[in-house]
């Protein structure tokens, strides 16, 4: 059960989205929607509930306002769905929803250049720092193509989309974006809607400018001019924010850059850029972690438990620096023998694009990385390391409740999630060692162990000291840690925009 405090920003919430709402309509933008439809064996639709981070985001906004939610027809169920609406909305079958869906249904061809050609494997990739320039990218031909046919064309039908829905609404709106695949958007979206007050959150993080000249001029020179177009942009930490300030004035030398207030002015236009570091429903991830099913996945682990249990929580994606984390425990069963057969390591992770050929390279290493330590260290009655290769979100919940070490290492990210969810649920007092680097090391900073991600001797060391640590000092900093991230979660994360949305209002 939440606690009366969440409870009340829950409320609080609500009473704010009423006010907000009462004088606007809200369209929220993003290329992942809400719902994913399916198509079942008897060609029946089934709606399920959408992945990634901003539905996740959102949620607790699509249970307390009415929105229109547009976004991409992402497979054949969803343009089905869209088809057989017989109108430009769909209401959500989902319960507690109150959205109504608009898919954009872009040309098959330009769909695959917009998204595996530009957002992932250049932007992604390039917001990461994952490039390696001496070889990669090579922005040859097709990369040039896909932006002018892919990038910009689906970046126009989600403006057209949702112009055409604020001028149904009869009501001017305010617009949410989302993230690196609707950059252009903003700008569209103003050249009809003047008044319209457009929000823009990006969730990767901001590189500098010096890595944004690895792309040709003219791309990220129309990416930083386009967000300049949104009343707010938003980031997850001010290193983001400032990065982003650093880019415009880079490539729109024209623009007047305020670094004291955060303030874009450009073409007759006011940008505000603002730091909402993202935080958790701490209400929700707390029922799931004293559901039934955790419950079950939790008797199932717990025998596998040993004197101390480290856990990581990742989808497979390289900047989560998962095989650096297994070479530093690989060195820490190495140095301290005593502790072989006394530890054990499971690993949660969640396969992701795997159609992109990086993304299979690198959970080959991992696959590699699993066996080495288990082939070097393991006996009949221990495996070092235990991998659970799915999506399983209940599963690694209960893995969550049982760590007593969690290992975040990730390289360069927006915000890691897991570092706030291990604390909430965490039942023994479990130390969260978290990367210098990840998004959520500002605000955690004082609870967790430091970690230097490419260090692989610190990270050996960390964990160790992580180990030995004694039961005061691991309940004092499972405490901090807890304290923070209730104070600051995602009722709080959405609320700030929202006033300084409302501030904007007249």
């Amino acid at each position: 059960m939440a606690t009366p405090e969440l409870e009340l920003g829950s409320a609080e919430l609500a009473q704010l989205c009423q006010r907000v709402l009462s004088q606007r309509s809200l369209i929220v933008a993003s290329n992942r929607g809400p719902v994913e439809h399916h198509l079942g064996a008897d060609g029946r639709l089934e709606p399920r509930r959408g992945s990634g981070g901003v539905v996740t985001a959102l949620s607790s906004l699509c249970q307390t306002s009415e929105l229109t939610w547009v976004a991409s027809a992402m497979g054949e169920g969803d343009r089905a769905a869209s088809k057989n609406g017989h109108g430009p909305k769909i209401k959500s079958p989902l319960p507690g929803h109150k959205i109504n869906l608009q898919y954009v249904v872009t040309p098959r061809r330009v769909y695959h250049k917009y998204y595996n050609i530009l957002c992932n494997p250049l932007l992604w990739f390039l917001q990461h720092y994952m490039w390696n320039p001496p070889y990669n990218p090579n922005v040859d031909a097709p990369v040039h193509d896909a932006w002018h046919t892919g990038y910009i064309p689906v970046n126009q039908a989600f403006a057209k989309a949702v112009v055409a829905e604020a001028k149904n609404s009869g009501r001017p709106p305010i617009v949410m974006g989302h993230d690196y695949h609707l950059y252009l958007m903003p700008q569209y979206v103003r050249q009809e809607l003047p008044g319209a007050i457009i929000q823009h959150y990006v969730h990767i993080p901001w590189p500098t400018p010096r890595y944004w000249q690895m792309v040709p001029t003219y791309m990220a020179r129309q990416i930083c001019s386009a967000l300049c177009h949104a009343n707010v942009v938003g980031f997850q930490t001010t290193e983001d924010q400032r990065s982003f300030l650093d880019t415009v004035e880079a490539f729109l030398p024209e623009a007047q850059v305020d670094r004291t207030a955060g303030i874009i002015r450009w073409k007759q236009m006011e940008a505000r850029i603002k730091a909402y570091p993202m935080s958790i429903n701490v209400g929700e991830v707390k029922r799931i972690a004293a559901s039934p099913r955790t419950s079950e996945h939790e008797a199932r682990l717990r025998p596998l438990c040993r004197e101390a249990t480290l856990v990581r929580i990742d989808r497979a994606e390289p900047n989560k620096n998962i095989v650096r984390g297994f070479k530093a425990y690989e060195l820490l069963l190495a140095r301290h023998q005593e502790l072989q057969g006394k530890v054990t390591f499971w690993a949660f992770l969640v396969p992701s694009r795997t159609h992109i050929r990086q993304y299979q390279r690198y959970m080959q290493e991992v696959q590699q990385a699993i066996d080495q330590v288990n082939r070097t260290f393991g006996t009949p009655d221990w495996q070092p390391i235990n991998a659970f290769m799915e999506n399983n979100y209940t599963q690694a919940v209960a893995g969550m409740r049982l760590y007593d070490v969690l290992l975040v290492n990730t390289l360069v990210e927006g915000m890691n999630l897991v570092a706030k969810e291990g604390p909430v649920v965490n039942t023994r007092n479990g130390v969260l060692l978290l990367s210098e680097s990840s998004g959520a090391y500002q605000e955690l900073a004082q609870g967790a162990v430091p970690l230097c991600p490419t260090d692989i001797e610190g990270t050996m060391e960390a964990m160790y000291q992580a180990i030995k640590m004694g039961q005061e000092e691991r309940q004092r900093r499972a405490a901090l840690l807890h304290d923070t991230i209730c104070r600051d979660d995602l009722n709080q994360w959405m609320t700030r925009q929202l006033l300084d949305l409302s501030s904007l209002l007249h």
